[in-house]
């Protein structure tokens, strides 16, 4: 392919990933800094899903998104594609040498650490952005369309990229090493404040509770805080909702920590098997798990069984059952109650209740008729407790 036609075709390429990459950014804002946000055109289902995989820690690097890393890949591509008529006005632009070495070089690597990338995608997050595959064969074209592959191909791509580099760095130590600086020192900015990545905030502020294989603050019995409460809490969960894991163990660490306050739980199964007002299906079984929450409550050990659904998701009446009686329940009287009709009409009561409230999901926390919908970070929450009187 001749000097001229390469640059042309490389130029399209990088063009493409350019426009591409601006895209991705918009849908990583939507996803991070929009609530009002609708879903992106990629976004399909739960498996070809870019909104979900740019809500990720993983959409990041050094608290820069992955989309802006790679629109300064393509603009870096250009510029190199421009060097040798920058050389007469900027003497900086003589140690780009050979740019087309070097815009092959970065093609191979992004296209390597592409490949990594689609690793994490596919077995970590388990899911796919189709626009991020496009990157990565557009960064193999790049690299195959600078590489000259009558003349050492790769190997002469990535000595002369070398020898290039050290030879630049020997020149203008100074700007580099200034320019080094300034990056280390803009990237420490961005990968601590997470100004260009809440979604790591987020992720920071939730692992102890996300990632708690159990609750080290539970307890036993009906009560959840002090016997003589100043302030009451108002829960609202479903045993079967994923968030409601983390929130249940925030609720009793803010219950361990304040000595005033006194936790109430509430059920609200997502489940049409007891849930008149669903239109579909979200969470089944969590009916069942909230009967036998009751149940449990006439035992004295409400809390003691909440642990138990929330801990080991049983499945089945039987796994209940079973987790029950190592637990110490009478579970003859434990099946007994959760299948009478005293408890489930205490907890179409509670059902009821929440609904004529404007509740309709989970998890939802009140404390003097203001409502927190989902979760808040710990300190977030101890905060707003305080507020209402918790001490």
């Amino acid at each position: 392919m001749e000097g001229r036609n390469r640059k042309i075709w490389i130029a399209l390429i990088a063009l493409a990933g350019l426009i591409t990459t601006i895209k991705l950014a918009f849908i990583y804002y939507d996803a991070n800094f929009n609530p009002y946000a609708l879903s992106s055109f990629c976004s399909v289902n739960d498996f070809i899903d870019c909104d979900g995989i740019a809500k990720t820690s993983h959409s990041q690097f050094f608290g820069v998104p992955l989309a802006l890393w790679g629109m300064f890949l393509y603009a870096f591509i250009f510029l190199m594609l421009c060097a040798d008529k920058l050389k007469a006005r900027l003497k900086i632009f003589e140690v780009f040498k050979n740019p087309l070495d070097y815009i092959a070089a970065l093609g191979i690597l992004s296209f390597a650490i592409s490949i990594l990338l689609l690793l994490v995608s596919l077995f970590e997050i388990k899911k796919l952005c189709v626009l991020c595959m496009l990157t990565y064969i557009l960064n193999l074209a790049i690299a195959l369309a600078a590489a000259d592959f009558r003349n050492g191909g790769f190997m002469r791509v990535f000595r002369n990229s070398v020898i290039d580099f050290i030879d630049g760095v020997k020149r203008y130590k100074a700007a580099f090493i200034a320019a080094v600086i300034a990056a280390a020192l803009l990237l420490a900015y961005t990968g601590t404040s997470y100004v260009l990545a809440p979604q790591v905030k987020r992720a920071a502020d939730f692992k102890e509770f996300v990632e708690a294989k159990m609750n080290k603050y539970k307890v036993s019995g009906n009560i959840l805080g002090a016997q003589n409460p100043e302030v009451i809490v108002d829960v609202y969960s479903d045993y079967k909702c994923p968030i409601c894991y983390a929130h249940n163990i925030m609720i009793h660490k803010l219950a361990k920590e304040l000595k005033n306050i006194r936790v109430i739980h509430h059920n609200l199964p997502l489940d049409m098997e007891c849930n008149k007002y669903l239109q579909r299906e979200f969470h089944n079984g969590s009916c069942l798990a909230a009967k036998y929450e009751l149940a449990a409550e006439i035992q004295d050990k409400a809390w003691d069984m909440n642990d138990i659904l929330f801990q080991y998701r049983p499945s089945s009446e039987n796994e209940i059952l079973k987790l029950s009686k190592i637990a110490g329940f009478d579970v003859e009287r434990l099946e007994k109650d959760a299948n009478s009709s005293e408890v489930a009409q205490k907890l179409k009561s509670e059902i009821d209740e929440a609904y004529k409230t404007g509740l309709e999901g989970t998890p939802v926390t009140v404390i003097d008729k203001e409502t927190v919908v989902g979760i808040k970070p710990y300190k977030d929450f101890k905060g707003w407790f305080v507020k209402k009187g918790a001490k």
